[in-house]
């Protein structure tokens, strides 16, 4: 019963790094379903088994859209824009629905050769810059914003301002709402452009949804082209990349591997989102419409509900030594996307981007390394991801 229950501080603890704190394997096999206490909002339950997580995805008895007004549990004071994160279906089936046909199959597979000569002269000025070299600077972050610039429209000119936003919308102690204002009026004005000069670019088929076919809002229009997929679509990938280089140069046997079995990419990047957290806790809190049964722990109509997809992604009635980095492994039904109506809209542009950077990066650097020192890795604190700041890499 909730009354019972110890409540927790969640997150366990500051993790850095790839690593995820074994708590989450003590209380899964103790606890599956247990109290936390975030920095801010009210106390909530937190998943931590494969079952349950996909169960909280996927059950329309927890709601986002019953999230919205209360006192969520989150990790900065103020609430977060959520956009179409915030709805459950009809209404996000619709937007979802609209924006898939923008991001097609189709079009990410199109869009792979320009992605690979993107990220060949970002590894070329790399190697124009000297060993060592900050990855972070030098690939990860040009790389996936001049891929979803390009996918959406952004005037290459532009495309500094994002990491200013980027950063602004992700940051825990910086106030979210003013960032994503000037990233709205920012989007406002390349939309009035597409209205006046249509091109052959994701916003224009979002604004023709908009215009011709009237199944968008002008701001539902904004809130997809904006926070659904500029910022998700370059953030998550933009912080992965160092994610799995650390990876690989701390197990390079695992580089080695990639090497000499290139056709093993595509199962290194499935392996590595499993693997590796991206968030430092569960976000996106749903709420429970009724009383819901998880196990032996009854959700209580009213009561908020975190998914934690680290934990998920480690449970070993799922996944055979979850603790270890295998490229070879047979199943992976990971969640690292999420599940349900709200998997990540933008998860096969995600993919295909870190596979193109692996492809890139083993090949134009076959002897990379970690730098030597101290300050070659630094690590993102106060953020909504995880990953490195700075990670110094030799050839």
């Amino acid at each position: 019963m909730t009354e019972t229950q110890q409540v927790r501080t969640y997150p366990f603890s500051e993790e850095l790094g790839i690593h995820v704190d074994p708590i989450y394997a003590e209380l899964r096999s103790a606890e599956p379903v247990n109290r936390v206490q975030m920095p801010y909002g009210e106390v909530s339950w937190l998943t931590l088994g494969y079952e349950d997580t996909k169960t909280v995805l996927t059950d329309p008895r927890f709601s986002r859209a019953a999230a919205q007004g209360q006192d969520q549990p989150r990790l900065r004071e103020e609430m977060a824009y959520e956009g179409i994160v915030g709805l459950d279906p009809p209404d996000h089936t619709r937007l979802r629905k609209l924006a898939g046909k923008a991001l097609t199959a189709r079009r990410v597979n199109a869009m792979r050769p320009h992605a690979v000569r993107i990220a060949e002269k970002c590894a070329d000025d790399m190697i124009a810059h000297g060993s060592p070299v900050d990855l972070v600077e030098h690939f990860a972050l040009p790389f996936p914003i001049a891929v979803i610039c390009d996918l959406i429209g952004v005037p290459f000119e532009d495309r500094g301002k994002f990491r200013v936003w980027t950063d602004g919308l992700t940051n825990t102690a910086k106030p979210v709402m003013s960032q994503a204002e000037e990233l709205f009026a920012y989007m406002a004005t390349l939309v009035a452009q597409r209205r006046e000069e249509p091109t052959d670019d994701l916003l224009t088929a979002l604004v023709r949804a908009r215009d011709d076919e009237d199944q968008l809002t002008e701001q539902e229009l904004l809130s997809i082209a904006s926070v659904g997929l500029l910022l998700t679509g370059s953030e998550a990938v933009s912080t992965h990349i160092p994610n799995f280089l650390y990876a690989l140069l701390t197990s390079p046997e695992h580089y080695e591997q990639l090497k000499a079995e290139p056709e093993l990419i595509p199962a290194a990047v499935e392996e590595m989102l499993r693997f590796i957290p991206l968030n430092p806790a569960a976000l996106f809190p749903r709420y429970a419409t009724e009383d819901v049964k998880l196990g032996t722990i009854v959700v209580r109509e009213g009561e908020p509900i975190l998914a934690s997809i680290p934990g998920a992604n480690r449970d070993p009635e799922v996944f055979a030594e979850p603790e270890k980095m295998d490229f070879t492994r047979e199943s992976n039904p990971h969640v690292a996307f999420g599940h349900g109506p709200h998997h990540c809209l933008g998860a096969q542009l995600a993919r295909m981007e870190l596979q193109v950077m692996l492809e890139v990066i083993t090949t134009k650097f076959p002897n990379l390394r970690l730098a030597e020192g101290d300050e070659g890795v630094e690590w993102k604190r106060g953020l909504l991801v995880r990953g490195p700041k700075k990670l110094r890499v030799a050839w």
